[in-house]
């Protein structure tokens, strides 16, 4: 194999970089957005609102039956739609239900915590009363930025005691998989760039050897020092092809290059489905469970002979979902997403491929990384 320019293998880019496919993406965008034009609002998308916010897509992954939690997460979640039409007298009234909601299900929301966990539990319940009275203030108001800011910090007091309310990691790895690391849970990431800071949560209860691969990565500090490969507007960042002949990571036990399986969770499925993409069995309509949905999804990189060859190369989605949502994209159902950027999303539009990673540490979530079965 020969190597392309920017030192990443010609063929090992998260989609083919082949001449022939530009215009057939450059079409595909074209319908789109006539489309957009031409139809009722919507008519593109998937069934329902697609959900683009990186927090929320997160919260929505968690492996967890909280109905009296989700409902009040949604309920919140659903103001946008309210907001972006100034319908104050309907925010009024989701603020307040949001309240008694909060009043009537708190102890069952406290008893569906895990007893180890209910005395942080009882912290974020108290911290959440406050913000929903903050929040029905602000729609008494009509003071949209106030509006907000209070939403954004009662979604993360909600996010915090779903999390709580996690018992046991909700499948079993294939045995095959047992060398790889894993993500047993989710951990946070903090990129230093020469442009700025990019912190990313991981998640290993969807993806936990894409995860514990890519963590595990992090902890050795493999990725300190490397420069951006590939950088595409509307398209792809990549990084993490290592300095030297290699393409990938170089097990130190095995002295051969480790490499990593397809793993892609479909909604409603009790486990992931490994080294088949949608289009292998046949569910052309599957909706991941962590979908390309968002600016800054983190994605794990193979080629486009073999979907189980990835091994340390790793990109950020850069495609706007209001162009490409997620089943539309020619990502989801392809390749795995495994994390996504929550701060630092003004850093990662500056970055180009004259920019390095510095470093990368994990902040958050370490004791969940498992070096192998």
């Amino acid at each position: 194999m020969v190597k392309a320019d920017h030192g990443v293998l010609a063929d090992r880019t998260p989609l083919t970089a082949l001449p022939w496919l530009q215009p057939l993406l450059n079409a595909a965008l074209a319908v789109l957005l006539v489309i957009g034009l031409v139809s009722p609002a919507g008519a593109a998308l998937p069934e329902g609102n697609a959900v683009k916010d990186p927090s929320a897509i997160l919260r929505n992954a968690l492996p967890i039956e909280a109905p009296d939690l989700q409902d009040l997460q949604r309920r919140l979640e659903a103001t946008s739609v309210d907001l972006r039409a100034k319908r104050w007298s309907a925010l009024v009234s989701t603020a307040s239900r949001c309240k008694s909601l909060l009043s009537s299900k708190h102890d069952a929301i406290l008893a569906a915590v895990p007893q180890a966990n209910q005395s942080t539990a009882e912290q974020l319940l108290e911290q959440l009363a406050p913000q929903l009275d903050t929040l029905s203030e602000a729609s008494q108001a009509e003071q949209r930025d106030a509006f907000l800011d209070a939403r954004r910090a009662a979604l993360n007091s909600i996010g915090s005691l779903e999390e709580l309310q996690v018992r046991e990691f909700p499948f079993a790895i294939p045995a095959e998989f047992d060398a790889l690391p894993r993500l047993l849970g989710r951990a946070t990431v903090q990129f230093e760039t020469s442009k700025g800071t990019l912190i990313a949560v991981i998640d290993g209860y969807n993806a936990p050897i894409t995860g514990g691969a890519f963590v595990d990565l992090v902890e050795r500090k493999f990725y300190d020092g490397l420069p951006f490969i590939r950088a595409e507007d509307f398209y792809v960042l990549q990084t993490g092809d290592p300095k030297g002949p290699g393409d990938g990571f170089i097990d130190p036990r095995s002295k051969q290059q480790r490499t990593v399986p397809l793993e892609i969770r479909i909604k409603g499925d009790a486990a992931p489905i490994y080294n088949l993409t949608f289009e292998d069995v046949g569910r052309f309509k599957a909706e991941a469970v962590l979908p390309f949905a968002t600016y800054g999804t983190l994605g794990w990189a193979h080629s486009d002979e073999q979907l189980d060859d990835g091994s340390s190369q790793f990109f950020f989605f850069l495609y706007e979902p209001e162009l490409t949502p997620a089943g539309l994209n020619l990502v989801d159902g392809r390749y795995a997403a495994f994390g996504y950027v929550v701060e630092g999303m003004d850093v990662l539009e500056e970055l180009t491929v004259d920019d390095t990673i510095s470093t990368a540490r994990v902040i958050a979530g370490a004791e969940n990384l498992k070096a192998h079965a």
